[in-house]
């Protein structure tokens, strides 16, 4: 008689624990890399999931086996329209040691945006905001981070029905302080593209939040194996197998609950191209659930999580590989099949 197990490899990763839902759906930003550049630019960018296709390219990747080669691989359209800068915080070091706010500055509310049924207890001073400026460059020595506050523009999409953006506070990197001061003043109710803040060819990192699932127990969750069907089960097999009260309240242990709808953080994802034209990348009949892109598109290796139209944060890579590729890869072919 065979010898029954009474142990086995725990299921589901405690890296990304805890599994809840995300408490918003446009993440805000935790961590900025410290790059180098020598003027300053935006560090991030928004855009909006289309959805997948496949291209045929020239392995250009130091190292890889296909080197030189013809391969097909899985690209991911990110719709990126022009986001817009609408004011800018100013940093310095607070008493306790960390960063605290030391001013702000608003531009005046472009009109075509209808963004201001979200921050409608916004009111813009110009006289305020001309001594709040004047203060700032006189006293720049004081400042230690600059951040933007951008806005989206879903109505430029192709797939978006909405018309109040999404708001995300961007740092700004590269250059010295006293031209970041500079730049974001200068920058103040102006657009700024996708390709100012990122070049084909180079490495991102991509936050948002996953498709969610809902409540659902052990089995789809943790991947458990379900209790033998020969056993005679009280309370059902669907679950874990027999715990002691204390062993169950521990965390390690797999429990059913919110699966998916969670805030991920996916490194070092490779653009492969930025493009403006997006009837180029559209397949026949548009993407499923999406339809047609009609305004900046970035393409990404492999796939990213969340579904059609889900925000997506592009961020400057936090810890980039050795070796960057900084040249984009001859693109031979681009799928423009039909994907219903």
């Amino acid at each position: 008689m065979a010898r029954r197990k009474h142990s086995a490899p725990r299921r589901g990763s405690l890296g990304v624990r805890p599994r809840k839902r995300a408490q918003r759906i446009l993440p805000r930003v935790r961590s900025w890399p410290e790059v180098d550049l020598a003027s300053p630019k935006p560090l991030a960018f928004v855009g909006y999931k289309a959805g997948m296709t496949h291209l045929v390219i020239v392995d250009n990747r130091p190292g890889s086996m296909t080197y030189g080669q013809e391969i097909t691989v899985p690209a991911t359209v990110i719709e990126a329209p022009p986001m817009v800068s609408i004011g800018a915080r100013f940093y310095t070091y607070g008493s306790m040691g960390g960063l605290k706010t030391l001013t702000e500055v608003w531009a005046e509310p472009p009109r075509e945006l209808e963004l201001w049924r979200k921050i409608s207890t916004l009111s813009v001073d110009p006289q305020k905001n001309e001594q709040r400026a004047k203060m700032v460059l006189s006293h720049v020595d004081k400042v230690v981070d600059i951040a933007i506050i951008a806005v989206t523009q879903p109505k430029l999409t192709g797939g978006l029905s909405k018309k109040v953006p999404d708001i995300l506070e961007v740092k700004v990197g590269g250059g010295s302080i006293y031209d970041r001061v500079n730049y974001v003043l200068s920058a103040l109710g102006k657009p700024f593209d996708v390709s100012s803040v990122f070049s084909a060819g180079q490495f991102v990192d991509v936050i948002g939040v996953t498709k969610g699932k809902g409540f659902q127990g052990v089995i789809k969750r943790f991947g458990v194996r379900e209790l033998p069907k020969w056993h005679k089960h009280r309370k059902g097999s669907r679950r874990i197998g027999a715990r002691s009260p204390a062993m169950g309240s521990l965390s390690t242990v797999p429990q059913a609950g919110q699966m998916g709808f969670h805030r991920r953080t996916d490194f070092n994802k490779w653009i492969l191209d930025i493009g403006n034209n997006g009837h180029e990348i559209t397949p026949s009949g548009g993407f499923p659930h999406y339809g047609v892109i009609r305004s900046t598109y970035v393409l990404l290796l492999g796939s990213v999580f969340g579904p059609p139209k889900r925000p997506i944060v592009l961020r400057w890579p936090i810890r980039p590989p050795a070796k960057a590729i900084l040249e984009p890869p001859k693109i031979v072919y681009v799928s423009l099949e039909s994907k219903q």
